[in-house]
């Protein structure tokens, strides 16, 4: 085989390894599942207006969140969120605990950057 012949063969594996390595990273960063995703622009929609531009908008702040917040933590966040607003004795460790606390205002920070890039 002569060297170009050898230089293709280099050229196409690293290509195919930067192609591989691309699509894990986007996996790595798309960890929302699509009906996570819909949720929050549904409720993003219902606080912002059932406009167009609020569509963009919204789907935009979703992507910042999800960028800046692992899903786990958002669902741990969400969960807390929702626990925190039942009355009962269920809902106080949710309201009281550093823990909650702190997911909580993880997904408000990122709620916040969310806010400032996309609205």
């Amino acid at each position: 085989m002569t060297l170009v012949g050898w230089v293709r063969r280099i050229v196409a594996t690293l290509t195919a390894l930067m192609a591989t390595a691309v699509v894990a990273h986007a996996q790595d960063i798309n960890d929302y599942p699509t009906s996570a995703r819909v949720e929050y622009v549904f409720g993003c929609l219902k606080a912002n207006g059932e406009t167009r531009k609020a569509i963009e908008q919204c789907s935009c702040s979703v992507d910042v969140v999800a960028s800046l917040l692992p899903y786990q933590r958002y669902v741990t966040a969400e969960t807390v969120l929702s626990m925190s607003q039942v009355r009962s004795d269920l809902g106080g460790p949710f309201r009281t605990s550093e823990q909650a606390a702190s997911a909580l205002n993880e997904l408000r920070r990122a709620q916040a950057e969310a806010e400032v890039r996309c609205f």
